[in-house]
């Protein structure tokens, strides 16, 4: 139409488009003794790894057989976060039969690595700068958790959370979980178990399920919890990660020779990608990036 001027718009979203149901990563805390541990073995195929020990018992040992699960406990390196990430990243990445991932507890594995990183620093530690590696390499360890299509259970402690009065005064306002402040976050759903007249209930805390309304009881069991969120997703077969090939990799490098792109391009790619190498990076979202780049040849 004449007078109106035209312009290239920058809006950059699209429609919304319909995708797999994800496998469900839960938080859960309680008491010694409630059953977090037990029902949490009664999911499908658990790979289950044991920072306490606890698990070392003939009846447990003999429910995780009994699903088809497999033990991974301290002597196999359950307290050192690096082998249990270097474990998700192959459980992630190669193709098996599990469908369920338990850290029982993350509590002990996250006051490991503190303690860990305090014994390191010594006298070095100033500020609460012990908590800044431990930090890091949980959010490693829960970028390749929600990278990974099966259902993960965090098993935490219980701790008491604190809080001010009217005055001002700190004073116990409830529980929490005992972990990193913000695991939570990055979950779709966390649960504080109890026993409630002789029965195992969970309480709703944070969701982002329609299924698990906040703040509402179910029976903590596979079977109910299944029943809400769909058992044929919790079972559904691992599919694994492709990642880009090396050979990928190089003729993407070899086209940043010749593409001149932002300063920042890398970081931002990086971020929105949710890696922090370009071996991390899906193979289909490598030959997108090759596609661009071969569209940006001189």
């Amino acid at each position: 139409m004449d007078g109106m001027i035209k312009t290239r718009s920058r809006l950059k979203a699209v429609e919304p488009d319909t995708v797999q149901p994800k496998k469900p990563k839960v938080l859960i805390y309680g008491k010694p003794g409630v059953g977090k541990t037990w029902a949490s073995l009664d999911f499908p195929r658990v790979y289950y790894f044991d920072t306490e020990g606890g698990a070392d018992l003939d009846h447990y040992r003999a429910k995780l057989k009994n699903a088809g699960g497999v033990y991974f406990g301290p002597e196999q390196g359950s307290l050192d976060i690096d082998a249990v990430i270097s474990e998700i990243q192959a459980l992630a990445t190669e193709k098996h039969d599990f469908r369920t991932l338990v850290i029982d507890s993350a509590s002990k594995l996250w006051n490991t690595a503190l303690q860990d990183e305090q014994n390191r620093l010594g006298d070095k530690d100033a500020f609460g700068a012990f908590k800044k590696l431990p930090t890091r390499k949980f959010n490693d360890l829960l970028r390749w958790v929600n990278k990974l299509d099966m259902s993960v259970i965090f098993i935490c402690h219980e701790k008491d959370e604190w809080g001010k009065d009217e005055k001002g005064n700190r004073e116990v306002v409830g529980a929490t979980y005992d972990g990193p402040e913000k695991l939570a976050y990055d979950l779709h759903l966390l649960l504080n178990i109890v026993k409630l007249g002789g029965s195992r209930k969970a309480k709703i805390g944070k969701s982002r399920l329609l299924g698990f309304p906040e703040t509402t009881l179910f029976g903590w069991s596979y079977a109910e919890f299944a029943e809400r969120y769909g058992k044929d997703v919790i079972e559904r077969e691992a599919a694994p990660l492709q990642l880009a090939t090396p050979e990928q990799i190089a003729e993407m490098k070899r086209l940043l020779d010749v593409v001149k792109l932002p300063d920042d391009w890398q970081e931002k790619t990086f971020k929105k990608a949710e890696i922090e190498a370009w071996e991390e990076i899906d193979a289909d979202k490598m030959d997108a990036i090759i596609k661009m780049l071969k569209g940006r040849l001189p």
